[in-house]
């Protein structure tokens, strides 16, 4: 390795050898915000023939869109920005990122450590800025040349890709300070490490690993009257044919959240997705009281749900380091594979429960499937039917991004089943309304077509997403509703000044806002209008799906709730 006294060349070949080493771990993807400190992260970038750079100007949106880069591609992405409070700017995507898990690796660049503390511009302790919410952090000192010092910096970043992806996947954080000159001068070589790549971590056959103690205790308490809980999470086909064959072993119900990624496709008639409305009767929700509850995945999307769950004996598996307990009722915690842990239950040879146990779950879901029939049938046109409709168009192995708040809420009451594949996305980590167009920029440019279901506040929350927006081939749906009417649904209702205070509409002409970016609008009211301009909207695809605002009246909608939910109370 030629040794330089050209300090930018220096800089240039440190970061093309930890862009090497990021390479091997899988990352193939660079979001990069302007600047003039991450130059040789950039330039680094340019030179590099396995990844490629996507340039966004502001850094939540940078962060967000690689957010939804990372959960549809299955990489790692890499964020780069320059020094300062650029790399602020980053937090509500890796607070999301940590707690949904998703592997990012961020790339601050930063000033060397002679100025640190001195007052120079542009200059914070940038040194544990994400503290908490990321699965690693280092900071390997300004660039340095010589073999050794390049071998070091290009395992490190084999290393933040694998820890990224781990047992418990996540975020992790690089500060790579830089001394200047930043650019180098002409005739710098951008030369490489002639060594191979990392190799893979070697893999014991799933068959070969013997069942741990703690399941073997595990299958002991799951006997009798129980149920299967799945909330948000990742499950593979293998893992997924796992679990129906424990559940069905077991003689239990397997209820499956929205984001669980179980609710749509094929599946087998003890998988329930009308909890949130059965269990709204308390009629109901005694007759189906379990004595166990199973749980995999993060915490459930439904309220209902979790204060049903509460004072039952629960056990919880998940092969990260989380603990989803927040009604701290889990008596045992298995931090393995779950569908090893399905496929070890089945082969435990378990007690069913009694054949009446599961009977009566599959008669309730299918008995309210039919009174959500006849009762949407005859009700004013509100996001249920828009919902049914939506889930009925989108072809099979899509994607559909359901803002927070209302939208996932409404997704888990109407959505039931599909036969057909759907990947659903959400935020759910953090449950913000922020990010949400650039995270569906992400999703596509990942490779998974991805339609969006967004409230009008999580619309205008990240209007920086909307210039990502150009191009794509799959609908943004905006519901228009007069704002954040999730608190019509909440004890703040009713409160002084609630209108501005916390549903707090915001006045803005949406098509002019819209059309200002050279994105496509169109404009509904009624459920013909709806499955026209959905239709319309996916034909026409090719860059130019655009945005269906669809305008409702939130208090009707809220009616039409209230009153369905009574009726089942009764």
């Amino acid at each position: 390795m030629t040794e330089t006294a050209d300090l930018g060349c220096r800089n240039l070949r440190w970061a093309l050898a930890l862009l090497d080493g990021l390479a091997d771990g899988g990352l193939r993807r660079l979001v990069v915000s302007p600047g003039s400190r991450s130059t040789p992260l950039v330039m680094a970038g340019q030179h590099h023939p396995a990844i490629e750079l996507t340039p966004i100007l502001d850094e939540r949106s940078a962060a967000f869109f690689a957010l939804g880069l990372a959960r549809a591609s299955g990489r790692p992405v890499g964020l780069v920005c320059t020094s300062g409070s650029a790399p602020g700017h980053w937090m509500p995507a890796v607070m999301e990122a940590s707690q949904s898990e998703i592997p990012l690796i961020l790339l601050s660049a930063d000033r060397p450590p002679e100025l640190r503390g001195w007052g120079a511009n542009q200059t914070l302790d940038q040194s544990r800025l994400f503290d908490g919410f990321v699965r690693a952090f280092h900071d390997p000192g300004p660039a340095e040349e010589g073999t050794a010092a390049l071998k070091m910096i290009r395992a490190l970043g084999a290393r933040a890709a694998a820890v990224s992806q781990g047992d418990w996947p996540g975020p992790v954080h690089l500060n790579l300070p830089f001394r200047e000159p930043l650019v180098p001068r002409t005739g710098c070589e951008p030369q490489r490490l002639a060594i191979p790549a990392c190799p893979s971590p070697c893999t014991v056959p799933e068959s070969d690993i013997p069942i741990p103690t703690s399941v073997r205790d595990l299958a002991s308490h799951l006997s009798g009257r129980g149920i299967i809980c799945c909330g948000p999470g990742t499950w593979s086909r293998q893992a997924t044919e796992a679990l129906w064959s424990c559940a069905e072993r077991l003689g239990v119900p397997v209820l499956c959240d929205p984001l669980s990624g179980l609710r749509f496709g094929p599946g087998p008639e003890h998988r329930i997705a009308r909890y949130d409305s059965l269990l709204r009767d308390p009629a109901t929700a005694e007759t189906l009281r379990p004595d166990w509850v199973l749980r995999f995945g993060r915490v459930p999307v439904s309220k209902t749900l979790l204060t049903w769950l509460t004072d039952l004996p629960t056990y919880l598996v998940d092969p990260g380091a989380g603990w989803s307990d927040p009604s701290h009722d889990v008596r045992m915690r298995i931090q393995t594979d779950p569908g090893a842990v399905c496929r070890w239950i089945a082969d435990s040879d378990p007690s069913p429960a009694d054949s009446g146990w599961l009977a009566a779950w599959i008669r309730a879901e299918t008995d309210l499937d039919a009174s959500i029939d006849a009762y949407l049938a005859e009700s004013p046109w509100c996001e249920a039917q828009l919902i049914r409709d939506l889930l009925a168009t989108l072809p099979p192995e899509e994607g559909l991004l359901c803002a927070n708040s209302m939208p996932i809420r409404q997704i888990d009451t109407w959505s039931g089943t599909r036969a057909a594949p759907l990947h659903l996305f959400g935020n759910r980590g953090t449950s913000g309304i922020d990010g949400q167009t650039s995270t569906l920029a992400g999703l596509n440019a990942g490779g998974v077509p991805t339609t969006a279901l967004l409230g009008d506040l999580s619309f205008l929350h990240d209007l920086s997403g909307l210039a990502l927006l150009q191009g794509l081939d799959r609908p943004c749906i905006l519901i228009n509703n007069g704002g954040g009417r999730i608190f019509d649904y909440l004890p703040q209702h009713g409160l002084p000044d609630f209108e501005r205070l916390w549903r707090t509409p915001v006045d803005v002409d949406l098509a002019s806002l819209i059309r200002s970016f050279g994105i496509a609008h169109r404009t509904v009211e009624d459920a013909t209008g709806f499955r026209q301009a959905l239709t319309q909207s996916l034909a026409d695809g090719e860059g130019n799906a655009g945005v269906i605002e669809v305008r409702l009246d939130g208090d009707l909608s809220r009616r039409i709730h209230r009153d369905f939910w009574t009726r089942l109370a009764g």
